[in-house]
């Protein structure tokens, strides 16, 4: 982050350890103070150790940027602190983390934006007691923290875009389902007038075997008829002509 966070309230709960805030801002207009008889006075060494513990503060401000925030028309300031830390904060930081755990209910498994910032700031916290004491580790261990943070981002994104892949998805399969349904009723219409049109050709069909069986039916009685009549036509002339041709006694 490099920008130093801006927030309207001056207390803030975190894991991290700050120094006291400070008015930055109070008198515009005033320039800085001169430096003190004892300041200008001040060994060599002692000169040497404060280059380095303010080494040590801009590489802890430039991985934990200091804190502002407005209260009552004045800006406060709030760096992190530059003390070592012992084995007994160690100890503390770990009873404070399992304490806020409790306290904001932070869930032990799956996603929880709470538990994932109080171990965020927790990871603050070692690495400004590590850059303290050798800050080239403490700057590796903020690449470690920034690519962390980075995969987080890409998984949050990957998560996101794909939960709006599955809605899409889900919206597309109800519109064709809903497709599906429409052309269900389509052609349970289109089969329920084609059952018609069958049931229509059956009786039709029914009705000219019908006329057919009864037309031949006739039509063989009529042959029959004749037949008949044709054989006994055929007796009849068959006798005259016996009749007729037979000789006479």
């Amino acid at each position: 982050m490099d920008e130093m966070e801006i927030a309207n309230v001056g207390h803030f709960q975190t894991l991290v350890r700050y120094n006291n805030p400070v008015l930055v801002v109070k008198h515009p207009d005033k320039k800085g103070a001169p430096l003190t008889e004892m300041e200008m006075k001040r060994p060599q060494t002692a000169g040497a150790l404060l280059d380095t513990k303010k080494e040590t503060e801009e590489i802890l401000n430039s991985i934990l940027p200091p804190r502002c925030w407005e209260e009552d028309g004045q800006l406060w300031q709030q760096s992190v602190s530059s003390t070592p830390a012992t084995r007994q904060d160690v100890i503390n930081l770990q009873e404070m983390l399992d304490t806020r755990l409790q306290q904001t209910q932070a869930r032990e498994t799956g996603i929880c934006p709470v538990r994932r910032e109080l171990y965020s700031q927790c990871f603050d916290e070692i690495i400004r007691q590590v850059t303290i004491n050798c800050s080239e580790r403490g700057l590796l261990l903020l690449r470690i923290r920034d690519e962390i943070a980075m995969s987080m981002e890409a998984y949050e994104t990957l998560y996101c875009s794909s939960v709006a892949f599955g809605m899409r998805k889900a919206l597309q399969a109800h519109e064709e389902k809903e497709m599906l349904r429409d052309r269900v009723k389509t052609l349970e219409s289109d089969k329920e007038a084609l059952e018609e049109i069958i049931s229509d050709m059956k009786m039709k069909q029914e009705q000219a075997e019908r006329r057919n069986a009864e037309l031949r039916a006739s039509e063989e009685k009529k042959f029959t008829e004749e037949i008949t009549f044709l054989k006994k036509t055929n007796a009849q002339l068959k006798a005259q002509l016996e009749g007729i041709t037979a000789p006479k006694k």
